[in-house]
Order: C-alpha cells, then structure tokens, then sequence
C-alpha cells in the first residue's frame, strides 16, 4: 500500500493497494510509484476506455470550436472507435494504433468492398487521436502517447500519387468556355463569385446589405456552410483574414446588377409566397440556397456544355493562378484570397499548368542558343 496523493475533490489521501507474489516484486513496485510521484510523473490506474475519454475530449473541444468543426473532429475520430474504442485507454498500445492504421489503409471503407480510407482521411484520423492521447497524457490518464510516433509508410503515400489522378483546375480557356455556358443562367452572378476566388460558403452566406454596387464593392463578412450535407450551419468568416473588402470587376458588378433586378421581379410575381431572407443567393422564392445546391446547379451546367468537371471549390485555384501568373504582387494576391500569410495562397491554390510554364521554356532559349558569328 502506497501514499499516491490526495483527492482534489475532498482533500482526503488516496492510497495505491498492490499484491504481488513475494517482496522483493512489492519493494520494486513501491519504489517505483514513489519515484514517480515525487517527479509528478506518477499515473494513477483507471479503467477509462478510449471510446469514454474521446467523448470527454470531444465535450471539452466543443466549448471553443465552431459547430461545423466539432461535427469535423467527431466524424474524423470516429473513425477508430470500432477498432479501439473498447480498449482500456492505459493498455492502448502502439501496436494497437499501428494495426487499425494498416486496416484503416487496406479496408476501412467497408470490408465487403475491401476498399481503404484515402491516405488524407487516415491521416486525418490519427493526427485527431494523437490530440486526443496527447491531452490524456496532461491529465495523467496514461503515461505516454502510444500514436506518437505511428505514421503512414512512405510507399503507401507514393503509391497513391501514382495511382490517384490528379485534377487540375480550369485554365484560362475552360474559364471562358463556362462563362459563355453560364451567360443566361439565373445564377451566372453567384458563379462569377466563385471564379473571382470566393469560397462557396462565402457566397452562400454573402447578403446584398454586404454589396454595394453603386462603389463596386462587396464586403466578405458571412459564411453558410453545410454540416453532414444536411444542416446548414451560419457563422462568421473562416479566419479574420478572410473577413474582407473586394473590389468589385465591372463583369460582376453589371452581373450582380441585373441578378437584383431579376430578385426584385421575382418577388412581385411571387407575392405573399416570397421570402425576403437577403441573401444574395437565393432560388425565385427567395428562399436562401446552400453549397451543395450551388454545386450541383454547376455540375449540370459542365455536363450539359460537355466541359471537364472540376469542383466549383477549385475555381479559387483557377483565379489565384491566372493572378499570380500575371503579376499581382504576393501580399495583395494573399488579401483577395483571404489568408494571412501568401505562402498558403501559393501552396494550395497557385497551380501553374505546363502552358503558364511556356514563356519560361521561352526565356530558357536564351540561354542555350548560340548564334552563328558573322562571317569575316
């Protein structure tokens, strides 16, 4: 029986009681739990399983998360429950992340497709438990993060770029082509948004009190998001970078103009019936429309017109290009997308195809040419 500390409810010692087979196992014990006790090192044993302390961790995240990204971190780290959940979080093993991760990779989709998780989701899935075992280590529930160190092998990675193809955002040929397949649609205006780099949220939670068109500005202050693809979930923007001022090009601006004209027709013709929710983006009641509507009105207008079906999310990646690859600066690139740093603007949205890459073939033949002398 050893002293392991006192109660922080109460006040009252707790005691530590140990049987083992002879003494000398006792004293080795003994000695060990005072050692650590006294380094603030010391675990107590509990019979917390990983399934109980996920559902506190995620209790405890929720209180500064968004909603959206509580619904994000519940259904990324649901992920290993059925797996790992049961298991005592102090006898959860490295072993025993390393497996589901290797199940995860090989058929976590379903075993009957014998499908895996893409390597992002499994990622994703770790990176969230490894949160999770990290917070438990600072509450002494156990010792050590048992997921620390557990990783995807780099042959799998590679073996998934070269199976996965990757899709590459409208050039400045497809662009044109959608605008000219949009030009009589009804929301050619929210589409115009999305190729200005707005994000769909941001369209979908722009309201015309956020647009003045008689300056040819919109303000970017308002998101509507879809949780689960059922529940629309409305907050403020993204990061406050992304809360910001555009100007407005003269295409939108007239396109903007007349999608206001037609919502204040619409609205005497649907009488009593219409909505005045002020959304910029809404159907001809008025009524506001979500990302997934947005989407797949834009899909229908791709397979109609026979263009390539990229998501209209990567439209960002197309403006940030055709910007990028015509000399605006960096820190105005990083303020019309929204970041605080244009170092992501680049990473993740300046995807350069092989004919933006032509005027440096083009500068390169000066370096290799040689011109023939003059004759004497």
């Amino acid at each position: 029986m050893v002293d392991v500390g006192s109660d922080p409810a109460t006040g009252k010692r707790k005691q530590l009681t140990r049987t083992f087979g002879t003494l000398r196992e006792a004293k080795v014990e003994y000695a060990r739990i005072t050692n650590h006790r006294y380094e603030g090192t010391f675990v107590e044993p509990n019979k917390i399983t990983v399934n109980e302390w996920i559902d506190q961790w995620l209790a405890k995240k929720a209180d500064d998360l968004e909603e959206s990204t509580v619904y994000s971190y519940t259904m990324t780290v649901g992920r290993v429950r059925g797996k790992l959940g049961h298991i005592r979080l102090q006898e959860l093993t490295e072993d025993h992340v390393e497996a589901w991760m290797r199940w995860a990779l090989r058929e976590g989709r379903g075993a009957k497709t014998g499908v895996g998780l893409g390597v992002t989701s499994v990622e994703m899935s770790l990176a969230r438990l490894k949160e999770a075992l990290n917070r438990a280590v600072a509450r002494r529930l156990v010792a050590v993060n048992v997921a620390q160190e557990v990783t995807i092998p780099r042959n799998v990675r590679k073996a998934e770029r070269r199976a996965k193809a990757v899709v590459q955002p409208w050039n400045v040929e497809e662009v044109h082509a959608f605008v000219r397949a949009v030009k009589d649609d009804r929301l050619y205006a929210p589409f115009l948004l999305s190729l200005m780099g707005l994000r769909p949220a941001e369209i979908c939670g722009m309201r015309w009190a956020d647009v003045d068109l008689g300056k040819g500005t919109l303000a970017v202050a308002n998101t509507r998001t879809l949780m689960g693809n059922k529940t629309v979930v409305e907050k403020d923007t993204k990061s406050l970078a992304a809360e910001r001022q555009l100007p407005l090009p003269d295409l939108v601006g007239e396109a903007l103009t007349c999608f206001r004209a037609m919502q204040v027709a619409e609205t005497l013709t649907a009488g009593e019936r219409y909505e005045d929710s002020g959304y910029v983006l809404v159907d001809e009641l008025g009524r506001a429309l979500n990302g997934r509507q947005l989407r797949e009105r834009a899909y229908k207008v791709m397979d109609e017109h026979g263009l390539r079906r990229v998501r209209l999310y990567d439209a960002r990646a197309s403006c940030f290009t055709y910007l990028a690859n015509n000399g605006v600066p960096d820190h105005l690139l990083a303020r019309w997308a929204g970041h605080t740093n244009v170092k992501t603007t680049k990473r993740w949205y300046v995807k350069p195809d092989v004919e933006d890459l032509r005027p440096a073939a083009d500068t390169w033949g000066g370096l290799a040419s040689v011109s023939t002398p003059a004759p004497a």
